[in-house]
């Protein structure tokens, strides 16, 4: 008797704990250099874009633009909008910010990936990525936030 009582009652904390949890989230940010071509990688494996990447952050010639790779997800978000705000230091030493903003869908039950794209002239601008911060409204309520270490 004892036993089905403990998973009974095991059973309805699991349900409350999960229905009561954020109604979306930032699951992974990646940020990434372009090359002049569009390019992140030039090989289809992990090393050879972190590879890349590190030729990228070594030489600012090279470089032609920046995307945001961000893996999320929500459960009930009717129309969520995911933000993507960058800082980055200029030649002058003056930090430049800039706040992109992409509408996004849902697409079934899991996690998805969406990409933003830092238009030319904000890339321009903005030289060399310092800190970033993702996060993901519904209206006005924030869902997730995830932030690089310098925020």
């Amino acid at each position: 008797m004892r036993r089905p009582l403990t998973i009974l009652l095991s059973l309805v904390v699991f349900v409350s704990v999960a229905a009561a949890g954020p109604a979306g989230k930032i699951i992974k940010v990646l940020p990434q250099y372009l090359d002049t071509e569009g390019r992140t990688t030039l090989a289809p494996s992990l090393y050879g874009r972190d590879a890349y990447q590190a030729q990228l952050l070594a030489k600012p010639e090279l470089r032609g633009g920046l995307v945001f790779n961000v893996q999320w997800k929500s459960k009930s978000a009717a129309s969520p909008r995911i933000f993507v705000e960058a800082r980055g230091v200029v030649r002058n030493s003056v930090i430049q910010s800039f706040v992109w903003e992409k509408p996004v869908t849902r697409h079934g039950w899991f996690s998805q990936w969406e990409t933003i794209t830092v238009p030319a002239a904000h890339f321009k601008q903005l030289e060399t990525l310092s800190a970033w911060r993702v996060t993901i409204w519904d209206g006005n309520q924030l869902l997730g936030e995830q932030k690089s270490f310098l925020w």
